[in-house]
């Protein structure tokens, strides 16, 4: 594993990638957007999403879209990733993973998870562009 992934390589990745900002959306929750959608949401602590540990609703949760329903099952489904989804999210694809977790993955992991999210929300050329290809 390279070096563990941390809350401010968040903001590192996202900022990184093509035409993105940090706005709000779900009122006046912090989300990552480009072109105005988003792709990554600071979650607010509320009764859908708690600790099963603690029984606390999580103070830590980001939202990270997903390209697809299948995406979102593998990430979930792999024991050795920190992402999960709860009942409150099961037709969106999107995943949740508490920022406390993020060292469970290194930074390179998490940059493809976010990139693919960034991805799933940008146009399609401006992701062609970002990522060299050329349509033929």
């Amino acid at each position: 594993m390279g070096r563990p992934a941390t809350p401010e390589d968040v903001d590192a990745i996202c900022r990184s990638l093509p035409e993105v900002e940090l706005g709000t959306s779900w009122g006046d929750r912090p989300t990552y957007l480009v072109r105005g959608r988003g792709f990554l949401l600071l979650r607010a602590p509320d009764r859908h999403a708690v600790d099963p540990a603690t029984g606390e609703p999580y103070d830590d949760l980001l939202v990270v879209t997903t390209p697809s329903m299948d995406a979102k099952e593998a990430l979930v489904a792999d024991p050795s990733l920190p992402f999960f989804t709860i009942d409150h999210f099961r037709r969106t694809s999107a995943v949740l993973v508490s920022q406390s977790r993020l060292g469970e993955i290194d930074v390179e992991e998490l940059r493809e998870v976010l990139t693919d999210a960034w991805a799933a929300r940008a146009p399609k050329r401006l992701v062609r562009e970002h990522r060299g290809e050329t349509r033929g």
